[in-house]
């Protein structure tokens, strides 16, 4: 049912093995020890063990260290920037309130406007459609108007 596949020896390949060679570190010759005498002889302390063994040693007087100033917890950067965020915040209130008056004023007059085109609208159909009859009638007579070399001939 299947093709037989035909048995292959294995390809020999040439395969370089290489070997890591050790560093040797360099020895750094130590500075010799110059004894010190110390400016006055440290007193000689004994103290005696739970277990009654008796250590004898020199006192060490603790190392005195210069006071260190005090560093705040968070940096000046930090702070000033974090201070210009809630001023920032603060306008940004104001500035938004700012632009919400303007918005308003101005659909305030832009509808104080459109009521005096109405009643003035109004008031002008009520002269000229008045009902009052042919008294107080005006009569406009319309006629061709003429304009020659930038000049009104009627």
């Amino acid at each position: 049912m299947y093709p037989e596949h035909p048995v292959h020896t294995p390809a020999v390949l040439a395969v370089d093995v290489h070997h890591p060679a050790p560093i040797t570190p360099t020895v750094a010759v130590p500075a010799p020890l110059v004894p010190v005498q110390p400016g006055a002889l440290p007193s000689v302390a004994s103290i005696v063990l739970l277990d009654g063994r008796v250590v004898t040693g020199y006192a060490i007087n603790p190392v005195r260290l210069e006071p260190v100033t005090a560093q705040p917890a968070v940096s000046r950067a930090a702070v000033n920037v974090a201070l210009a965020g809630v001023g920032f915040l603060a306008v940004c209130d104001g500035l938004l309130l700012l632009t919400t008056f303007i918005a308003a004023l101005t659909a305030l007059i832009t509808q104080l406007i459109i009521l005096a085109v109405v009643i003035f609208g109004g008031w002008t159909a009520a002269q000229i459609l008045g009902a009052s009859g042919h008294k107080g009638v005006t009569t406009v007579n319309i006629r061709k108007a003429v304009f020659k070399r930038n000049h009104f001939h009627g």
